[in-house]
């Protein structure tokens, strides 16, 4: 007699590709309706599973949730790179492993990114507006303006897989790169950014800032008054990362005052119940976490959870393992 398979709850409708493969290895139980699952339902369906594959969007793990788990529950795979919305101390404490999806959403992320810093410096929000309420009367040589992007400067915020092809691309645009990470990058990574120890020694040097670091209770905030008054006038922030690294007073405030240009955002605090005063502002291009959202790029993505669910019930080290 064969084996019984893995018991398996998915949380979140997955790619059709996925799903397949995880309907083959596992004995899975899917969400076919894609709805948010609320913390009551997921400890409901983890009874008498072996595992579970979540989302970002799962947020009661970062918030209780694993110690109410049964002890079935041997691994928990999410279905992302980034890793806040996991209490990881309380998995490792249950001796829960949890594993991740680092390496394929660079590209995806990387390209939204330039999208934020074109979108915001050219006015593609107000201008698609413009076109699309029919409030385009004539060329005009003087206005509206957006601001140049080819040759300025452009400091990173975090010099990881994701920085580090956000550089890539910026090249291209003859920008001049600056980047703050916890430790210097390889020089034939950082296509030829200069390093900054302090990020306050960075930020005079940003026409342009994009966000790439990950959510940590060091980065939590840290765009707030502080940082902006330090950014040169009229500089534009982008984030592509984590949504609670900005503090969205400040940035409003700055957007309102002058202070900055314009912003560019793909994430939020809450999302998708976003601060509603950025949709008040014309200065301000707009995305709905977007940063991995191709199919190639999700399709890799829950490939990649597959691997180490594979890997893990196999009796080997899953490749991103985490606790």
């Amino acid at each position: 007699m064969a084996p019984a398979l893995p018991r398996l709850l998915v949380t979140r409708r997955l790619p059709q590709e996925v799903e397949t493969r995880l309907g083959k290895a596992f004995a899975a139980q899917l969400n076919a309706d894609d709805h948010p699952m609320s913390e009551a339902e997921i400890l409901a369906g983890a009874e008498g599973k072996d595992a579970l594959l979540i989302t970002p969007m799962d947020k009661s793990f970062a918030t209780g949730i694993i110690a109410k788990l049964p002890s079935s529950i041997k691994i928990v795979a999410t279905f992302s790179v980034g890793y806040e919305h996991v209490d990881i101390a309380a998995a490792k404490a249950r001796n829960i492993a949890v594993t991740n999806t680092p390496d394929v959403l660079t590209d995806a992320t990387a390209d939204i990114a330039l999208l934020l810093i074109l979108g915001a410096a050219r006015g593609a929000y107000w201008g698609e507006r413009m076109v699309r309420e029919d409030r385009w009367t004539s060329w005009s040589p003087t206005a509206p303006l957006g601001f140049d992007v080819t040759g300025r400067r452009l400091g990173i915020l975090g010099m990881g897989r994701i920085g580090q092809a956000v550089a890539k691309r910026a090249k291209a645009f003859d920008m001049e790169l600056h980047y703050h990470n916890r430790r210097p990058v390889a020089a034939d990574l950082t296509f030829g950014a200069r390093y900054h120890a302090k990020l306050d020694d960075m930020l005079p040097f940003c026409d342009f800032l994009s966000i790439n670091c990950a959510s940590t209770p060091e980065t939590r905030g840290i765009v707030n008054d502080k940082l902006i008054a330090q950014l040169p006038d009229g500089a534009i922030i982008v984030n592509s990362a984590r949504g609670d690294i900005i503090d969205d007073d400040a940035l409003i405030a700055g957007l309102k005052s002058g202070k900055l240009a314009a912003a560019g955002l793909d994430v939020f605090r809450n999302e998708p119940k976003i601060d509603p005063r950025y949709r008040a502002l014309d200065n301000v291009f707009l995305l709905p976490h977007l940063g991995s959202a191709t199919r190639d790029t999700r399709i890799a993505m829950g490939m990649r959870a597959a691997d180490n669910l594979d890997a893990f019930f196999a009796g080997r080290k899953p490749a991103d393992l985490l606790t």
